[in-house]
């Protein structure tokens, strides 16, 4: 595998969020010329508005997503579950990169490979959450790893105090999705 670039995204914004220590947990498992860069700035997007959805218009905020998810080779979403769907701002920012009314600056879903994961107190981990968010990547036509599939359920179980990933079997299902990633990313 040459060196790719993935851009990681917790659908969490609490401060110690197991899904965003799932995506610590990638970068210390991933392959060999897989650099995997958290995105920290979910908190930053403003709600979606169609009148400031052009080039000229767009907040700094959000062009820069835009940007980040333009370069990276993959994408690495890790999400908790929220009434049995996708945080609103993780929908929110996937609404701002999944447009281009102007049709001259490229969507940047658009085939763009995936990883979905999630991690969740409960016994059903992020089940659902992740069904909705692979029904959002239908539409905008993100190429989703199909298999592992990441459900990290009794998440407090997983990690130690420090954050750590802990559990082996989760971090084999978690090795096994990146090469899976890796994988759709040399395809494509």
């Amino acid at each position: 595998m040459s060196d790719v670039k993935i851009l990681a995204i917790s659908g969490s914004l609490r401060a110690a969020s197991h899904n965003t220590w799932l995506l610590r947990a990638a970068q210390k498992f991933a392959p060999g010329g897989m650099d995997i860069e958290i995105y920290e700035g979910l908190r930053e997007i403003p709600p979606y508005d169609l009148d400031q959805d052009n080039a000229n218009d767009r907040p700094a905020a959000v062009a820069e997503l835009r940007r980040r998810i333009t370069e990276a080779d993959g994408l690495l979403i890790a999400t908790p579950e929220f009434n049995y769907s996708i945080p609103g701002v993780l929908k929110n920012a996937i609404d701002w990169v999944s447009t281009d009314w102007s049709r001259t600056e490229g969507l940047p879903l658009l085939h763009k490979p995936a990883a979905i994961m999630g991690a969740a107190p409960t016994n059903f981990g992020s089940v659902r959450a992740q069904l909705a968010l692979r029904q959002v990547f239908v539409w905008t036509h993100t190429d989703v790893v199909v298999r592992p599939e990441l459900i990290a359920f009794r998440s407090h179980e997983r990690f130690d105090d420090a954050g750590n990933l802990t559990d082996e079997d989760t971090i084999g299902l978690l090795r096994d999705l990146l090469a899976a990633l890796a994988e759709k990313i040399d395809g494509k």
